[in-house]
């Protein structure tokens, strides 16, 4: 019998007996530094003589691990090599398969001090934000090892004595799973265990700054629960090259995206293409970003509305789609929420998060972001009032540190208000009332989360039919999405709403097929 699902209980950094646990996770995972990882392939290890380094964004000198180098002969062969381990996968009965997930789960619970603090090494996460990551990594494999238990039985359609007919769902085949960098233990987690508990089999294609904690979840399945070989691949490699080749061959039945707007699009095009030799639509589950808001009225509580603004601007360095990028605020309390948003902000340590957990923002994930980010800042003092940072952190080390920024008095339409910038930048916009406050909520081509700090019910009613999000928050942050509680995927350009750790998501995984036996009777339905 199994425990009714209940979320991963987040650890609590202010007990010494946690933190000094997790300090010796740190010191376990810093003895594994510049390990070299294989591509596996049909349970195969193979070390190729092309290689790249996961580096730490707080010490760019320091390799993380040393990863094989797919090509694109070897994307194609992990591809041929999955559909022909998912002609025997898909046959493994579902309880089977929840318990492989589940079994995971197991695992990386004993283990989650050495996954978060992976996280802390390898993408810059403090460690209550690397913490959060891996409890989700958790949940996911919880939920969806219970769900697939829910959904693998047949179920009858209509009742009648003639007619014998069931619905059930069946896995579609072989799928490529190419997770994010910024939820590099939970997404990746939860793309690839939906994909494996429906029947499918996978290549994962981990993204390039954070692919060895990939590695660690790929060696959970292969090496210590001995998943059937070609079940789950593990491919990392450039995007390009070798992305496209998983997303264009025939063979690959759909593909788990999370990423940027700009790449998913990319796949959405090419996967529309049908290949020589393809007998199928591919199906494409795709979470691409956002530009999220969080609206303030005058009856709010700008106390709570500065703290959830400020954690959802700045926490894991504005890094999330879900991450709070603009604040709208009506003008009666403009000046005075803008001012407890810049005490706030003034507050926050900029370090190396592997010191300790009173980090409050860690580095960006690499050179090219934080030259990107420096140059909105550039564009943003041309459109709006700079309050607070503004400029690079310093480091001994050469990380990729920023301070968190604010800029007051942007206007709706300005660059820094429409274009996902991800990362510590937060725009603030003044707004007449809540009426135009609700119109320059919903002025984007994003439509992921959002959030409502307001005392008055009809108001957060109207937010609830009108701010057109996929995740919507009334008087709280608009980042954090807990597992069950709050599944998660946005409208518009913020990709097809996927729903990740709701009771929907596995069905993206599935087809439906009906069976149909008659008894030999005369059926009043159909006539036969």
């Amino acid at each position: 019998m199994r425990y009714p699902f209940s979320n991963e209980p987040l650890t609590d950094f202010a007990c010494a007996e946690n933190a000094s646990a997790f300090q010796a996770s740190l010191d376990r995972v810093r003895a594994q530094l510049g390990r070299t990882y294989p591509l596996v392939i049909g349970g195969e290890k193979i070390y190729t003589p092309e290689t790249f380094d996961s580096i730490n964004p707080a010490n760019p000198s320091q390799s993380v691990g040393r990863m094989s180098k797919a090509t694109p002969e070897l994307a194609a062969r992990a591809v041929e090599v999955a559909a022909a381990a998912f002609d025997s996968w898909k046959r493994v009965p579902y309880e089977e398969r929840a318990r492989y997930v589940l079994d995971a789960a197991k695992i990386m619970r004993e283990r989650k001090h050495d996954f978060s603090a992976l996280q802390v090494l390898e993408v810059g996460k403090t460690w209550s934000e690397a913490d959060a990551d891996t409890a989700e990594a958790i949940d996911f494999l919880e939920w969806y090892g219970r769900e697939m238990l829910r959904l693998g039985p047949p179920r009858p359609t209509i009742l009648d004595p003639r007619l014998d007919g069931e619905l059930a769902y069946i896995p579609l085949g072989a799928g490529a799973v190419i997770p994010p960098w910024n939820f590099p233990g939970a997404i990746m987690t939860g793309m690839t265990a939906a994909s494996i508990v429906t029947g499918n089999s996978v290549v994962l294609k981990p993204a390039s700054t954070a692919p060895v904690i990939a590695a660690w979840l790929a060696e959970i399945f292969n090496d210590q629960l001995y998943l059937p070989p070609g079940v789950l691949n593990f491919l990392p490699g450039p995007g390009g090259a070798v992305g496209d080749v998983l997303v264009d061959h025939p063979k690959t039945r759909f593909i788990a995206f999370t990423g940027s707007k700009e790449v998913g699009i990319r796949i959405f095009q090419r996967a529309a293409q049908v290949q020589p030799g393809q007998i199928w639509l591919k199906r494409t589950i795709l979470e691409m970003g956002g530009k999220d808001a969080i609206v303030v009225d005058e009856t709010a509580d700008l106390n709570a509305a500065a703290a959830g603004i400020v954690a959802s601007a700045f926490g894991f360095q504005g890094q999330k789609c879900s991450a709070c990028s603009r604040a709208i605020i009506v003008e009666q309390v403009y000046d005075e929420l803008l001012g407890k948003i810049v005490e706030r902000t003034r507050r926050l340590t900029v370090a190396d998060p592997a010191t300790g957990p009173a980090v409050d923002l860690g580095p960006v994930i690499d050179r090219s972001a934080l030259d990107k980010h420096l140059a909105y800042i550039e564009t943003g003092k041309g459109e709006g009032r700079l309050l607070v940072g503004g400029e690079k952190a310093p480091s001994a080390t050469g990380g990729y540190f920023l301070q968190p920024t604010v800029f007051a008095d942007v206007a709706p339409r300005a660059r820094l208000a429409q274009e996902e910038i991800f990362g510590p930048v937060l725009a603030v916009i003044k707004a007449a009332d809540f009426d135009e406050a609700l119109d320059i909520a919903n002025n984007t081509e994003y439509g992921l989360t959002g959030s409502v700090y307001s005392m008055r019910r009809d108001r957060l009613e109207r937010a609830r039919h009108e701010f057109h999000v996929g995740n919507l928050y009334f008087n709280r942050k608009c980042t954090g999405a807990p597992v069950g509680l709050a599944p998660f995927g946005g409208f518009n350009m913020s990709g097809t709403d996927s729903k990740a750790g709701g009771s929907d998501y596995l069905l993206l995984f599935t087809q439906a097929k009906v069976t149909v036996e008659g008894t030999g009777q005369s059926c009043n339905i159909c006539g036969t």
